[in-house]
């Protein structure tokens, strides 16, 4: 038995999928310890936006590392933040106008969640959150609770409270999604909030995504987008957007709702802003609402560290330009048009996504896992979500190389071939 059998936890997931030793890599490319190369549609989970050891920020952490910097500040001011935060205020927040504050938390995406929420339930003094159906915020007990999975909410141990789930703004109906789309939801909602005996009182904040990674790349309707924000606006709760999984670039724009016509009051980032898989952080806060913190009254020990600082520093990098962006706008023509004929040979198979996030819902959790094992034995590193694990989610580096790009597509799409074929 390894020692990842002997001593690592039963809670182990994804090496449970992947019963490989890694030991290279290098853009969308990985290596195990026996040689084999592997092209990777997952990217850390959404984390590795710009490729594995980015070369650019692998110089500029191992330059400022042997130049002494200050590593661990807690929330000190350092060189290093003031470099990124200097560059996102002059790169991001600028040239759209916003005036939002930068909050840096614990290193997680459920941290952000968690500050997020606790901030509004400040602001407004209500307790309640509003979230929606098939939602993935993270799994500590706060942005659990707004956390729609029945599987990870199973493992809470205690009751999950003052969250409540409405049907999420789908822009076209999902296969097996009984609940439906929200618009319709959310006249109900506004008609009981306005009437004063229906019990019913209005939220501290609207959590959404517009896009669910993790419940199964449902993307969310302009039109429903925008009735969510106004809701909010009307009944005086905040709107709260988690872009943590597919901000920074993903969908084409550093935000995933720049083309939405959205002014959330807050915007929780993680996974892709630490540049090179460093663990980072970040709320995005307008200011009026992050006037309601008292100093250090949510802390943490690794609440914006400093390697994170610069390798998320040299990310923005590639935002100075339009480059990046439309090279990700190429690649996902490239990705969608070679899934496009699986949908139209196959009624039991759905693509959704918006720019490089895709998932290929193929009905049923079996289906999706055969895919993602036999993928895996062609040399192909991909994983599945949503409801019972339905969906083949591709997530690429937006950095990858066209080649491997097109090599991985052709390894998905004769794996997905054979599978579907054998299921008939």
């Amino acid at each position: 038995m390894s020692i990842f059998d002997q001593r690592e936890s039963n809670i182990r997931a994804y090496s449970r999928v992947y019963p490989v030793v890694f030991d290279k890599a290098m853009n969308a490319r990985q290596t195990d310890e026996e040689g084999n190369e592997y092209i990777d549609f997952f990217a850390g989970a959404g984390v590795l936006n710009f490729g594995h050891n980015n070369e650019r920020m692998t110089k500029a952490v191992i330059e400022y590392i042997q130049s002494g910097g200050v590593t661990h500040a807690l929330d000190m001011q350092t060189t290093a933040k003031r470099r990124f935060m200097e560059r996102f205020e002059k790169v991001i927040l600028k040239p759209r106008n916003m005036t939002h504050k930068m909050q840096f938390i614990g290193p997680t995406g459920t941290n952000a969640v968690e500050a997020a929420l606790k901030l509004a339930r400040r602001v407004t003094q209500r307790q309640e959150i509003m979230a929606f159906t098939r939602g993935f915020h993270g799994m500590t007990l706060g942005s659990l609770a707004a956390t729609a999975n029945r599987y990870f909410r199973g493992a809470a141990g205690v009751p999950l409270n003052h969250v409540s789930h409405h049907p999420f703004g789908c822009n076209k109906p999902c296969l097996g999604c009984e609940s439906g789309c929200g618009l319709e939801s959310l006249e109900n909602l506004r008609g009981l909030y306005r009437d004063s005996s229906s019990g019913v009182t209005p939220p501290a904040a609207f959590l959404l995504e517009t896009i669910q990674a993790e419940g199964g790349v449902n993307v969310a309707s302009k039109e429903w987008l925008q009735a969510v924000a106004a809701l909010a606006s009307e009944v005086g709760a905040l709107l709260i957007v988690d872009d943590i999984q597919v901000g920074m670039g993903r969908t084409g724009s550093f935000f995933s709702f720049d083309d939405m016509d959205l002014d959330p009051d807050i915007i929780c980032l993680a996974k892709g802003i630490g540049g090179m898989g460093i663990p980072m952080a970040m709320n995005l806060i307008k200011p009026d609402v992050d006037e309601y913190w008292a100093p250090g009254e949510h802390t943490g020990t690794f609440r914006g560290q400093s390697l994170s600082f610069i390798a998320g520093s040299e990310a923005l990098s590639y935002f100075e330009d339009g480059k990046l962006m439309a090279d990700v706008k190429d690649k996902a023509q490239v990705m969608a048009q070679a899934l496009a004929p699986l949908e139209e040979q196959f009624q039991q198979i759905q693509i959704r996504g918006k720019g490089m996030i895709l998932g290929l819902d193929v009905s049923t959790g079996e289906r999706a896992k055969a895919i993602v094992d036999n993928c895996f034995k062609a040399g192909l590193l991909i994983a599945s979500c949503g409801t019972g694990g339905r969906v083949v989610k591709l997530i690429p580096p937006l950095t990858i190389p066209e080649d491997d790009l097109k090599k991985g597509l052709q390894v998905l799409v004769d794996t997905t071939l054979k599978v579907m074929e054998e299921a008939v």
